[in-house]
């Protein structure tokens, strides 16, 4: 019987996490895979076969979110130690850190472009940064509760946030603004995105659902009860025809948007999946979970025409109540013999017992080159803007840092077989160590203070120009009455 190739496959799993893996992320070229976890490190996967994977040191915290820059020269990391790091994916392990929020960040996200990060954070914030001057510009503080995600559209115009105030906002980045805000009173979103398009907006429910919004006619265009789990991670296929999610329940559901249905439930994962991503050209998907591993599939099905599929597979237009259970077999395709009945795989079934070796796994710690500081300003729209006063000596990091025509030998490049560890910590005390970390909180809570201060000024501020300007139109009303 000849073997079906439009079924996702698995193509192997990578270890080398300690914990639960938040985050993974494909390299531009798809020759690189990046992925973030709770064991407070950055590991770096060369797809190449009998390569190394390379662990990046420098979060002192549970590492949230990760991605490559639109040119693959960064990687940006988001950490609930407070900070994000742009690492340079290369065996010197060069960052820098940016003191970003004042409470665990939680997502990270590169503009098309590359020259801007958004950041979204507990303390109820959205940050954008100037990448190469590695500074805030401005701030988004219309939220009540955590902001969980926050991404920039594909023409880098608009911001979409989700938050556990239940909404999902829709932000003007020019002129700092929310333009829209969606409700959903059942649950909050954990994970929202741009469709490749920019039309749409994705948001994945902590209350087990996953709804499509048209930005452009403010309305519900798709909405998805087929798992038994809050939803943690999205990914849309590059066509914008499939829509991938991870899940509590352990599965990963690939959604064919154009015909509005579930087509395929994946397992592999032992626990919940957290997250999930496809490549830039489709061709691949990448799935990290509270089992501490990274999944690599190959997607086949992008390749084929859907409805000659269907003609061919009759069994995938009927419906089962959700969740759906059309499973496919993990490791290698599974022939359709046009059965109706559904394929059901056993969640603790061993995928991961394959031929492939796990890579050797090399330790790089970070040598950092600056911190950039932050500086708000408060305004009365719930936006802070940065004022740009800073000097050239301010920005303390070596301009070659993040120069894309760097000589530094990057990942993707390393050939030398002997496992090394970089290391350029310098030791200090537990004593010292706990009284730096004492006064770094303390400013936390005074720049939190000053911040609250300057927005309460700049309120007073504006109320003041707007009576004396109501003043002024009297004075004038009296005077034409006279």
């Amino acid at each position: 019987m000849a073997s079906v190739l439009e079924d996702p496959i698995l193509i192997r799993p990578f270890k080398g996490h300690k914990a639960a893996v938040s985050g993974v992320d494909f390299s531009p070229t798809t020759t690189a895979l990046a992925s973030s976890s709770l064991d407070r490190f950055l590991m770096i996967w060369n797809l190449k076969p009998q390569s190394r994977a390379f662990r990046f040191v420098g979060h002192v915290e549970a590492v949230t979110s990760v991605q490559f820059s639109p040119d693959g020269h960064l990687v940006a990391s988001a950490s609930q130690d407070r900070t994000v790091r742009l690492w340079i994916p290369c065996v010197h392990g060069e960052s820098s850190a940016l003191k970003a929020h004042t409470a665990p960040v939680r997502s990270v996200n590169f503009s098309h472009d590359g020259q801007f990060l958004v950041t979204a954070s507990n303390d109820k914030s959205i940050k954008v940064w100037s990448v190469h001057r590695q500074r805030l510009l401005f701030s988004l503080s219309q939220h009540t509760h955590w902001v969980r995600c926050a991404k920039f559209s594909p023409d880098g115009r608009l911001i979409a946030s989700c938050s556990e105030d239940k909404t999902v906002k829709i932000w003007d980045a020019a002129n700092k603004i929310c333009i829209d805000s969606f409700t959903d009173y059942e649950g909050f979103a954990n994970y929202v995105d741009f469709n490749p398009s920019g039309t749409c907006v994705v948001s994945a429910g902590s209350n087990h659902t996953v709804k499509l919004w048209d930005i452009r006619m403010n309305k519900l265009l798709q909405h998805y009860r087929v798992h038994r789990g809050g939803v943690n991670c999205v990914s849309f296929h590059p066509s914008g025809n499939y829509l991938i999610t991870a899940s509590t329940d352990g599965t990963l559901k690939i959604m064919d948007l154009l015909e509005g249905r579930l087509i395929y439930t994946l397992h592999g994962h032992k626990g919940p999946v957290l997250s999930v991503a496809f490549s830039k050209g489709g061709e691949k998907f990448a799935s990290g979970g509270a089992d501490a591993q990274v999944l690599l599939w190959k997607t086949n099905f992008d390749s084929f025409n859907y409805k000659e599929v269907l003609k061919q597979h009759r069994r995938r237009i009927h419906t089962d109540d959700p969740p759906h259970l059309l499973d496919i077999y993990p490791r290698s395709p599974h022939p359709h013999d046009g059965q109706s009945q559904s394929i059901e795989i056993d969640p603790s079934f061993d995928v991961t017992d394959t031929q492939t070796l796990d890579p050797p796994v090399v330790d790089i710690s970070s040598s950092v080159y600056f911190s950039s500081p932050s500086r708000t300003t408060g305004s009365s729209n719930g936006v802070s803007p940065f004022k740009d006063d800073m000097s050239s000596e301010d920005l303390r990091y070596r301009p070659a840092l993040f120069s894309p025509a760097s000589s530094r030998r990057r990942l993707e490049d390393e050939v030398e077989p002997a496992v090394c560890t970089v290391d350029k910590r310098i030791g200090i005390s537990p004593a010292l160590g706990n009284a730096l970390e004492h006064i770094v909180e303390q400013l936390d809570v005074l720049t939190l203070t000053i911040s609250i201060l300057e927005q309460r000024l700049t309120l007073t501020e504006d109320k003041l120009k707007e009576c004396l300007e109501n003043q002024h139109k009297m004075l004038l009303q009296a005077r034409q009455g006279e």
